[in-house]
């Protein structure tokens, strides 16, 4: 089954639970693994921190490539705009513009003189038709000219078309994309972490559960052992062989079973609700889980090579893409001392158009720009101060890297050692529960014959309870070791 046939039967399987809180689920470890990396909200929020991650890996490579924009405008005026003005002074006169034009001549004029001087003689009127035609020959010329040179500005459009590509920027765009991809790969990492985290927890949670429903078995056998070492003083104290405080005894101890009994269910509902918290399920659901694997733990190494176990990890990989970035916040630094050049293109079209003169017909034409620009920095101490301190900060994270390293090599050493001990325990553990197992039969048949009394043969099913018990705790201990190694040593 692949990895998507596993999630949709995980998601099945909670689906179905999630119909009624009390239906029973059968489930594996495995199992519960995969509904806890698919159904918890951890689990589908760093799915969505691994996408976020690579659309901006994605985008920083984009960043080298042309980037194209289109920009508009319109403007509405409400007066046209004028290069002359609206009356304009000469030597000999003012020109006026508006209803036709008109010229209006100095006093001190040459025609106004001329005229002053041949007053009352047949030339003056002459020279008045004269100037008069002049004057309106000059109002109608500056007139025109006036007209010309108003620019119809009352609708106003701009419309361009740009390209610009960075040719070199001094390394940035691909440190930049260096550093994304880096930023990614600890995304990523983080989130194997965090499943690794999820698992472990899972882990905890479902032999936790595996053991307080074995102890609850071991409660009920021994609350069945007593009620039968009750029945029987209870018998022999009708036949005058036991004395009534021997049967007080037993029952006492028979009150202390039930207690342990309700609180053993009373553990397992609780244990059981956190793995359903655990696994994203409801809190309610029932679990019959496979017990299997509960005395299976994996061989341990004297010989471990716990430094090179080290180099798998999680921590210690996140820290070199943390080094790399800082190598690459170096060289993004020392780019601040090198020439940019970028090259850019742009197609442009307005209205009121200059091609060939100020048109306002919507008849003009666009037109193409190109270019290349050139930065070279040439005194910037800021950048060199700069690009000193990045080049300390990456020499830092490499020294950090270092010291992880040696940290988790301790650290996996000691979940090798904790895991040796775990498994002594057990083989200790079940050595003394086979004794106590005999021991208690051997008790038994000597109580059946009258050789003992009942406070003895409750203290050997006291010390076969405590005995099966203490197993129990050895196996989960183990587990819970051969989870915690198996992370450490990248095998979870």
């Amino acid at each position: 089954m692949n990895y998507k046939s596993t999630i949709f039967a995980a998601a099945l399987l909670c689906l179905t639970s999630m119909v009624s809180a009390q239906d029973t689920l059968r489930c594996s470890l495995k199992d519960c693994r995969e509904m806890a990396l698919s159904l918890t909200h951890s689990g589908k929020a760093q799915q969505e921190l691994l996408k976020a991650a690579e659309y901006n890996r994605k985008a920083t490579f984009a960043a080298m490539f042309p980037r194209v924009s289109a920009n508009g405008g319109y403007r509405w005026v409400s007066k046209n705009a004028h290069l002359l003005a609206d009356e304009k002074a000469f030597g000999q006169g003012t020109a006026y513009a508006g209803n036709g034009g008109s010229f209006q001549w100095n006093d001190n004029s040459f025609l106004s003189q001329l005229a002053q001087q041949t007053a009352g003689t047949i030339f003056q009127q002459p020279i008045l038709d004269l100037q008069n035609g002049i004057g309106s020959a000059l109002g109608q010329a500056y007139q025109k000219a006036y007209d010309v040179l108003t620019i119809d500005v009352e609708h106003v459009l701009v419309a361009q078309v740009g390209v610009v590509q960075p040719i070199y920027v001094g390394g940035r765009l691909i440190q930049i994309h260096k550093i994304a991809k880096s930023v990614e790969n600890i995304a990523k990492l983080r989130s194997s972490a965090k499943n690794e985290e999820l698992i472990v927890a899972v882990d905890e949670a479902y032999w936790r559960v595996v053991s307080v429903a074995q102890k609850k078995q071991l409660a009920e056998e021994y609350y069945q052992l007593l009620c039968r070492l009750e029945n029987d003083v209870r018998a022999a104290v009708e036949e005058g062989v036991a004395t009534q405080s021997d049967l007080l005894k037993v029952c006492t101890k028979r009150g202390d079973a039930e207690v342990k009994k309700l609180q053993a269910e009373n553990g397992l509902t609780l244990s059981s609700m956190a793995l359903a918290q655990a696994c994203g399920l409801p809190l309610m659901t029932q679990f019959v889980l496979d017990e299997s694997g509960l005395t299976e733990t994996m061989l341990t190494n004297n010989s471990l090579d716990a430094a090179g176990a080290t180099n798998g990890r999680s921590e210690i990989q996140m820290l070199e893409e943390a080094e790399k970035i800082a190598r690459s916040n170096a060289k993004l630094a020392s780019a601040g001392l090198q020439p940019n050049i970028i090259a850019s293109a742009s197609y442009a079209y307005t209205n009121p158009s200059v091609e060939n003169g100020v048109r306002s017909d919507w008849s003009g034409k666009g037109f193409f720009m190109a270019g290349v620009t050139v930065n070279i920095p040439i005194a910037h101490a800021d950048a060199i101060l700069r690009y000193k301190a990045a080049r300390h900060a990456a020499n830092a994270a490499t020294l950090t890297v270092e010291e992880m390293r040696e940290k988790l090599t301790l650290q996996t050493t000691q979940a090798n050692q904790r895991l040796m001990e775990a498994q002594q325990k057990i083989a200790m553990a079940q050595l003394n529960k086979e004794n106590a197992a005999e021991v208690l039969r051997m008790a038994q048949e000597s109580f059946d014959a009258g050789m003992i009394t009942a406070s003895e043969l409750m203290m050997a099913q006291t010390n076969w309870l405590s005995a099966a018990t203490e197993l129990v705790d050895a196996q989960v201990e183990a587990k819970n070791q051969e989870t915690h190694l198996r992370k450490y040593t990248g095998k979870l």
